[in-house]
């Protein structure tokens, strides 16, 4: 019995306990807000959390301003690294791009005459167009830059090697099949191919090898081509007029000279 009075006054003072806990935690709580809706959003647990976020993020812009304040050649170097890959992505050429530059450089080859285009250019352009117009010119963007690559099928065509994605081209062989590379509004290859396309190199395989390339004219060369060419807009002086009459004065004496000379070889040779 003394056992059952004892368990039966520690389970009782045990709910004193708590109980009297529970009244000095809701004391010590705040009371429930009674203000604005305004109000209760901020002190909501959604309110705290993004006042928690915005203060974090106040916290990060102010140590780079004051990092950037402290190391500003460290920050120029970022600052210029994050401007340019900007200006990369922004300026990066899409597929659309790519089609029109080569219509366009199709177009200036095909106004030349076959015998005047250049070889490397014509056969690289005619190539592409070729694998445009069958559909196998694929595109993709890496962020920075796009690449144009050749493909094994027309996207449309329906055979079981076209679609299988298992049979797809694999990442190993890309480099291999890649043709052009977009960069900063440009393709590249494109571009280089089609230097000079409007000089073909084998009409000169015949000349001497010190003909087959030319050097740019020296100063003194240029200099004595300009005056040359400034001194034939000059108009001629009397001395010039006299000298050419006087010239052309001795000529006609020397011939009416030589013409008797002439007479009596031809009776000679007629007896």
């Amino acid at each position: 019995m003394k056992s059952v009075k004892m368990a039966s006054l520690s389970v009782v003072r045990r709910m004193f306990c708590a109980a009297a806990d529970t009244a000095a935690a809701a004391a010590a709580a705040p009371a429930p807000a009674t203000g604005s809706r305004w109000e209760r959003l901020k002190n909501s647990k959604a309110g705290v959390w993004f006042r928690g976020l915005a203060t974090d993020y106040k916290e990060a812009c102010r140590e780079i301003f004051v990092g950037a304040w402290e190391r500003p050649v460290k920050a120029s170097a970022y600052l210029s690294l994050l401007g340019g890959a900007w200006v990369c992505f922004y300026t990066k050429p899409d597929q659309s791009s790519f089609e029109a530059a080569l219509l366009e450089r199709s177009g200036q080859l095909g106004l030349l005459s076959p015998w005047i285009r250049n070889a490397t250019s014509d056969v690289h352009v005619q190539s592409l167009v070729k694998l445009r117009n069958e559909g196998r010119l694929r595109h993709i963007s890496l962020g920075l830059l796009s690449l144009v690559y050749r493909a094994d099928y027309n996207p449309d065509v329906t055979l079981y090697e076209a679609q299988c994605s298992n049979l797809s081209v694999p990442w190993s062989e890309l480099p291999e099949r890649m043709l052009d590379v977009g960069f900063i509004g440009h393709w590249w290859i494109l571009d280089s191919k089609m230097k000079d396309y409007d000089v073909n190199e084998d009409e000169f395989k015949h000349l001497p090898a010190h003909m087959q390339a030319t050097s740019p004219p020296s100063v003194q060369e240029v200099e004595r081509s300009e005056r040359l060419h400034k001194e034939s807009w000059l108009t001629l002086t009397m001395e010039d007029e006299k000298k050419e009459t006087d010239v052309v004065d001795k000529k006609q004496e020397s011939v009416i000279e030589d013409s008797p000379v002439e007479a009596v070889q031809q009776e000679q040779t007629q007896a």
